[in-house]
């Protein structure tokens, strides 16, 4: 059927908080699976990840929209009495158990995969850590720019010569990571259509930034000899650096040899083809840095809008940096159905980001708003054969609230 929802069907419970485990549900949820959204008492934190002060400031739960879309959420107190019921039957509901609870305390709340995969032989349990399983640092707490960034090599190697390591994009490992961890429990599943058994799989923050970083990574293990430090006035190839327009856009160009003779001509500096300083191998590497200079005044005497047409028009690769005021506005990303509709979020949040699978002949679920929390406490305790007295015993040991479910 040519709109049918992959995982239709399936039964995601997550117990995860913050964004890159919450992130692989959300994939799942794009493709059809029922997510349900496990927090506690006071809420996943990433409730109000729109008010942390080095975030982009908002009224609106962007975040939490985005890492949470088309999500149930249940309000349990892992820690009351009779919670561990309603662990028990989530788990046995489940096809996929997700979690990103620090392993000592996975322990005492009984959440370790040993604690749940007795009850449900078929379920697949998805964990993530900042730093992995084992090692000497495997209990430390890790975010995507600690865990991620730092540690793997990458935050080392994303600056210029002579400048210190720079803040990166926040959520962005952590989006990279979602996608690992979705391939795992993906793969999982496969494995479990041919087997019939359920599977723990686990990835890091940290497999995930050294895979991002594995070509530097797999040359240090080479034994490679490392080039200095970028710098862009000083360039290993000029071909390959960053220039400026007229217009102060700044844009990435890389030029093969191949091209570069149809680059020189229309950029209208067909002289630099008979320069001896350029056309001899040799003496073009001696004088990168004045072919830098050249294209900084050539390119600096037009408009972004002028090279992208010169650019596209001898087919070279180039890239124009752009801020995420600009990006949302890049007409690529409807037409991919990148930025897609979000019904019912409320305030400015009209439009998402889409995970980046597409599986042409099917449709993803359209993206609807990020659950209240405890939102569906009621309705899931009910799917999962609780009774009203028994749902009111829960509220009376307090593994659930009292309270009316809430909004965000």
């Amino acid at each position: 059927m040519p709109n049918e929802n992959i995982f239709s069907g399936l039964k995601v419970v997550d117990f995860s908080s913050f964004v890159a485990a919450p992130g692989a549900a959300v994939i799942l949820s794009d493709f059809g699976a029922d997510v349900v959204k496990v927090e506690p008492p006071h809420g996943d934190p990433w409730r109000q990840g729109h008010k942390v002060a080095f975030q982009p400031q908002a009224e609106d739960a962007y975040q939490w929209h985005l890492a949470n879309r088309n999500k149930r959420s249940i309000e349990l107190d892992l820690k009351s009495q009779g919670a561990q019921q309603v662990i028990f039957e989530l788990a046995n509901w489940a096809d996929v158990f997700i979690v990103n609870t620090p392993h000592h305390a996975r322990k005492k709340l009984k959440l370790e995969y040993d604690d749940v995969a007795g009850w449900n032989p078929r379920l697949i349990y998805a964990d993530l850590t900042g730093f992995g399983e084992h090692g000497p640092d495997a209990n430390l707490p890790g975010f995507d720019i600690t865990s991620y960034w730092a540690r793997s090599g990458l935050l080392s190697m994303t600056r210029d010569a002579g400048a210190p390591p720079t803040w990166p994009v926040g959520g962005s490992g952590d989006n990279a990571t979602a996608v690992g961890l979705y391939a795992a429990i993906v793969t999982a599943l496969y494995r479990r259509e041919r087997t019939g058994k359920g599977s723990y799989v686990t990835t890091s923050l940290l497999a995930q930034g050294v895979w991002s970083a594995s070509v530097s990574i797999q040359a240090a293990l080479a034994g490679a000899k490392f080039p200095p430090m970028h710098d862009r006035t000083h360039p290993a190839n000029a071909a390959a650096n960053v220039y400026r327009s007229a217009d102060g856009t700044w844009f990435v160009l890389i030029v093969t040899p191949d091209k570069f003779a149809a680059v020189a001509n229309a950029i209208g500096r067909s002289d630099l083809l008979a320069d001896p300083r350029f056309s001899d191998p040799k003496q073009l590497v001696v004088n990168m840095p004045k072919l830098s200079a050249i294209f900084d005044e050539v390119f600096g005497a037009q408009l972004m809008a002028h090279w992208h047409s010169v650019f596209a028009g001898v087919n070279v690769t180039f890239g124009e940096v752009r801020g995420p005021q600009d990006v949302i506005n890049d007409p690529q990303l409807t037409a991919n159905d990148i930025i897609v509709p979000l019904n019912g979020a409320g305030g400015k949040l009209t439009s998402t980001i889409s995970n980046p699978i597409q599986v042409h002949g099917v449709a993803k679920t359209p993206a609807r708003r990020a659950p209240g929390l405890g939102e569906h406490t009621v309705e899931i305790l009910g799917e999962l054969g609780f009774d009203a007295k028994s749902i009111e015993s829960l509220r009376a040991s307090g593994a659930v609230s009292k309270a009316q479910e809430r909004a965000i």
